[in-house]
């Protein structure tokens, strides 16, 4: 008796989780973290804040791994026209605040898996771009 044709299961092939980065077309700290990526051959995800705002939940995800004081772009435009430079928030106020005007908020916003960079970092960028999240 000859046995049949073994078949075998199909192979998963297991991508690394992409970098996802959040920030606005227009931002030259985002620009340089998308070509940062792309030279390296990472698979990027952009969301564009202009078009799309952040999650709220997305936002405290960054929130809690760098807190809300390290996502404010103290030297913005935005920042000084809201008048932001006098007052003292509480972290958990000044994540409300982001959420509620993301134009104050620090770009580019950069996650892969449960590691995370904000502002024009390359030094993070290289940390996230080495990653093993197998």
């Amino acid at each position: 008796m000859v046995p049949g044709p073994i078949t075998l299961g199909a192979v998963a092939s297991v991508s690394p989780a992409p970098v996802i980065i959040f920030g606005r077309d227009d931002s030259a700290a985002t620009r340089a973290a998308l070509r940062y990526f792309k030279e390296r051959r990472v698979e990027v995800q952009f969301s564009d804040l202009r078009r799309r705002p952040l999650a709220a939940g997305e936002l405290r995800r960054f929130v809690d791994r760098l807190g809300a004081a390290a996502l404010a772009d103290r030297d913005g435009r935005a920042w000084r026209e809201a008048g932001l430079g006098y007052l003292r928030m509480t972290d958990a106020e000044l994540g409300e605040r982001l959420l509620a005007d993301q134009s104050l908020l620090r770009l580019p916003l950069v996650r892969r898996a449960n590691v995370f960079a904000v502002g024009p970092d390359e030094a993070a960028w290289r940390a996230i771009a080495a990653a093993d999240l197998g």
